[in-house]
């Protein structure tokens, strides 16, 4: 007979940590009351990250990167036990007059209740379901990831890799006046999602080369080798994937400096250097947030799962899970 969970106390919680490389369990606490200028959340639902969270689950993050990628509000320390996560959809239950009852997101890992800083939530705008706004720090780096590219009217623009940020990257781009974008993936079975997106599809074999920008964002080195072999002359090739401890070897002894290519980093953890000093970065959440009022944008979550089968459902994932796009977990 399967254990009956008794309910929660008000000011109990239970959150989701990786023990040890490849393990994970549900642990329980307390929390300490709202002080002034924080608020309480109970979460409604949350979202695994299919690129970091997974190298944290598996323990490859780099020794030498411990401390640049830690989340907003980690516990624990890698390679673990450490609690991590930073798509947090919750309800305000105590704080601020102006806040309390109201839908939030926060960069917050896997956990029923939190009390954090009341600047640390971004209430969702008009028009946005919890259940969709899981996808905020996924916009938020496509965001990020195109304000790197500087992306012109009327550019080629491949996307390569079609997970989600790579699929949002690419439906962004193809709102572009004039951009002629195609997303490439070695899977033909993303077709159906880009079509429903609007998005032109290929594999990489039949995909259309010269483009004026490539980004990158599979997760893995062959992808960028392809981003590499699509892109025009003077082109800019933009990686998003981040590798942990993965070395990645690139053909840069063939037409990599005849065609003058420039290959560029992107990461979210820093607004883009154009926009830096006019947006921080609870603007850039809130357009985040604001970008996902479409609801063709649905397509992009695949799965979801109680909060109680989240050890299970890393594991999962962790071994491959191809079909899977947005992993959504769902709060009692």
């Amino acid at each position: 007979m399967p254990a009956i969970r008794l309910p929660e106390a008000a000011d109990g919680f239970r959150a989701c940590w990786t023990e040890a490389p490849g393990r994970a369990a549900i642990r329980a606490g307390v929390l300490d009351a709202p002080a002034d200028g924080e608020v309480q959340v109970r979460a409604l639902h949350s979202a695994v990250s299919r690129g970091t969270e997974l190298l944290v689950f598996r323990g490859e993050v780099p020794e030498s990167e411990f401390a640049r990628m830690r989340a907003p509000f980690q516990s624990g320390e890698f390679p673990g036990p450490v609690k991590y996560g930073y798509a947090s959809v919750g309800v305000v239950e105590a704080g601020p007059p102006a806040l309390q009852g109201r839908p939030v997101f926060c960069l917050y890992p896997h956990q029923t209740r939190y009390v954090v800083p009341a600047t640390a939530v971004q209430p969702l705008p008009d028009g946005l379901p919890p259940a969709r706004a899981v996808l905020a720090a996924n916009m938020e780096t496509a965001v990020n990831a195109l304000w790197d590219a500087a992306p012109r009217v009327g550019d080629r623009i491949a996307v390569v890799g079609g997970g989600v940020v790579g699929l949002l990257v690419a439906w962004l781009a193809s709102r572009l006046p004039g951009c002629a974008v195609e997303l490439v993936d070695i899977r033909a079975e993303r077709e159906g999602v880009a079509q429903q997106l609007g998005v032109a599809f290929a594999t990489p074999e039949a995909a259309q080369r010269n483009a004026d920008l490539v980004v990158h964002a599979s997760g893995q080195p062959q992808g960028l080798v392809n981003a590499l072999e699509l892109a025009g002359f003077e082109a800019t090739v933009l990686e998003l994937s981040w590798y942990g401890r993965r070395a990645v070897a690139l053909p840069l002894g063939e037409a990599f400096h005849a065609q003058r290519l420039t290959l560029r980093s992107s990461q979210v953890g820093h607004v883009a250097a154009a926009q830096r000093s006019r947006w921080s970065h609870a603007r850039r959440l809130a357009l985040a947030l604001s970008l996902l009022r479409d609801p063709v944008l649905d397509v992009l979550i695949t799965d979801s799962a109680p909060f109680d089968d989240l050890p299970a459902v890393l594991a999962r994932l962790a071994d491959g899970a191809p079909d899977t796009l947005c992993q959504r977990i769902d709060y009692p």
